[in-house]
């Protein structure tokens, strides 16, 4: 018996492993080509930053329509995060503090976009936005809207989440010694937060920019492409290592937006006391953005 949970034990990790490796994999190789000398996208041809800004006419920073894929792909993201969480917030502090069937009705139509197949949400917004109120034109206004209301119930759920973990002991405890109730949520309540608002910057960062469905539906054409939409549209047509590098940008972007989370929050647990440093700050984060 023994001896049969020793390898179940030592098969999870190489189970893991294995995974992420397989994961990882075409993520590596699409980055190693991006460094590619050759035009080819499978075939070494020798280190070079030719499809980064090496060539004048087809590397990502000189071919217009990459640059502009970056800068839409960035605007949008940036503006979706700065909007969906204070909104976010907002909702999940309304809605924790209801209370009996209205709280549970609150909470169940906030959690339908998470349930509800994007395609189904990009084609109902779509429909929307050309049907009903055609005041707002395809594009950026409308891949805006699209975002934010995709986006906004992550934000609540996370938020909810670490509302429900603190309790409402510390907020009573403030209105005791005398704060006003906006005090106790300014002075108390919000610096509580500050990990779940960390992590709502992040996830919302990193599910725009990289969404490829609601953006494609709400596009307007080349003026709004972004860095998903272009690198659909190059598979189809003869692409070049420049498409890795693009995608690569991409990653990195993503990456970066982690670690800055990451070393933000590390930041909060020291100022305010807690132990754990880095590692704990990460486990925080990816905990709070499932």
């Amino acid at each position: 018996m023994t001896s049969v949970s020793t390898r179940r034990v030592k098969a999870l990790p190489i189970l893991i492993w294995g995974y992420i490796t397989w994961s990882l994999v075409p993520v590596i190789i699409a980055v190693i080509y991006s460094f590619n000398d050759g035009r080819s996208r499978t075939v070494w041809k020798g280190f070079s930053f030719r499809w980064w800004f090496g060539d004048k006419y087809a590397s990502v920073f000189h071919d217009d329509s990459m640059r502009q894929a970056i800068v839409n792909s960035l605007v949008l993201a940036t503006t979706t995060m700065l909007i969906v969480t204070p909104l976010g917030l907002a909702l999940a502090i309304g809605s924790h503090r209801l209370k009996g069937k209205s709280a549970t009705a609150v909470q169940g139509m906030t959690s339908v976009p998470l349930i509800t197949p994007e395609i189904v949400v990009g084609a109902a917004l779509l429909l929307t936005f050309t049907r009903l109120f055609s005041g707002i034109p395809l594009g950026f206004p409308a891949q805006l809207l699209g975002n934010v209301t995709f986006s906004v119930s992550a934000v609540v759920v996370i938020v909810r989440a670490r509302l429900v973990s603190i309790g409402s002991s510390f907020e009573e405890a403030a209105r005791d010694l005398g704060a006003t109730r906006f005090q106790a949520l300014r002075f108390v309540l919000m610096p509580l937060l500050w990990p779940s608002i960390v992590a709502s910057f992040v996830v919302v960062f990193a599910t725009v920019i990289d969404d490829f469905v609601i953006t494609s539906f709400l596009s307007a054409g080349v003026e709004s492409e972004t860095v998903p939409l272009r690198i659909y549209s190059s598979v189809k047509g003869g692409a070049t290592p420049a498409l890795n590098a693009l995608a690569t940008l991409l990653v990195a972007t993503t990456f970066t937006a982690l670690t800055l989370g990451v070393f933000g929050l590390s930041f909060w647990r020291k100022r305010h006391g807690e132990t754990g440093g880095f590692k704990s700050a990460l486990s925080d984060l990816t905990r709070m953005g499932e």
